[in-house]
């Protein structure tokens, strides 16, 4: 590749995340090193930045974060809000009472914090398969008795709403009805949830707005993922490097197949694509 990487924005769950949702030490000191050779490193992740993992935001030289699939963008150093794109009151209502049709867990993430249903905690293995799920789930949710009338007290916007489903039947269903709303994106991370932001929100959008920001062009960008909600950061910047581990889809689109989140595969593509 001719092309000089200036910038690179990685998904976390499946990417850098192994499967024990942990960095290895490979890893980091690989990204490590190409942050102080001058790259721009950041994350650019479905999650609010109150569940992004210590390990992750420790390391060092990490300056920037897209969040909530795009819908925020902050200065780590500093604290700012670069960009922010909530889903307005009116329209979360709307979504979140379609979601209560159906038996799913619906998250609404705002103000830094994923509010779900108090009751479905207790059960969380009838729509997770993986007990490190589970975990993460338990670790980083703040339960409420009732997220509809939360919302309607609050009235607030919401970063990105979301919702697990226990039957793919009814997921269909679902999808089906949030993407005739043209107001919005309907993104997953897994084959058993939904992510809702504004349209004009993703991580493409979100990297290439902040690589603008910094004077970098989209050739010069990178970005490695591996599942749905990678797929417009992959299509939006200069060079698109999949994992292994990843969907068909993202592998299709993809620049490059590096190897699994369990084998170093991001450590690999610095190597191969970044570091000098």
């Amino acid at each position: 590749m001719d092309r000089k990487i200036k910038m690179v924005g990685l998904d976390l769950d499946g990417t850098l995340l192994n499967s024990r949702k942990k960095i290895s030490k490979y890893t980091k000191s690989v990204v490590e090193k190409a942050i102080e050779e001058g790259c721009v490193v950041l994350i650019s992740t479905g999650r609010p930045l109150s569940a992004v993992a210590k390990e992750v935001l420790e390391l060092k030289g990490l300056k920037y974060a897209v969040t909530v699939n795009g819908a925020k963008i902050l200065n780590l150093e500093s604290g700012e809000i670069m960009l922010s794109k909530p889903v307005p009151y009116d329209l979360s209502a709307e979504v979140l009472d379609m979601c209560y049709e159906y038996d799913c867990i619906p998250e609404l993430i705002t103000g830094d914090k994923i509010y779900t249903r108090a009751d479905c905690l207790t059960h969380l293995e009838d729509y997770y398969a993986n007990d490190s799920m589970i975990e993460y789930v338990l670790n980083t949710r703040t339960p409420v008795d009732d997220v509809r009338e939360m919302l309607r007290k609050t009235k607030q916007p919401i970063d990105k709403l979301r919702a697990v489903f226990r039957y793919s039947m009814e997921r269909t269903e679902a999808r089906k009805r949030l993407e005739a709303m043209p107001e919005l994106v309907i993104a997953n991370s897994s084959s058993v949830d939904l992510e809702i932001n504004i349209a004009g929100a993703d991580k493409g959008k979100g990297l290439l707005w902040l690589g603008h920001q910094l004077g970098i062009q989209k050739e010069e960008i990178m970005a490695c993922g591996d599942s749905y909600n990678d797929y417009e950061m992959l299509k939006a910047v200069g060079f698109a490097v999949a994992m292994e581990n990843g969907e068909d889809s993202v592998k299709e689109i993809a620049d490059y197949v590096t190897d699994t989140n369990d084998n170093d595969g991001v450590a690999k593509a610095f190597e191969k694509f970044v570091l000098k």
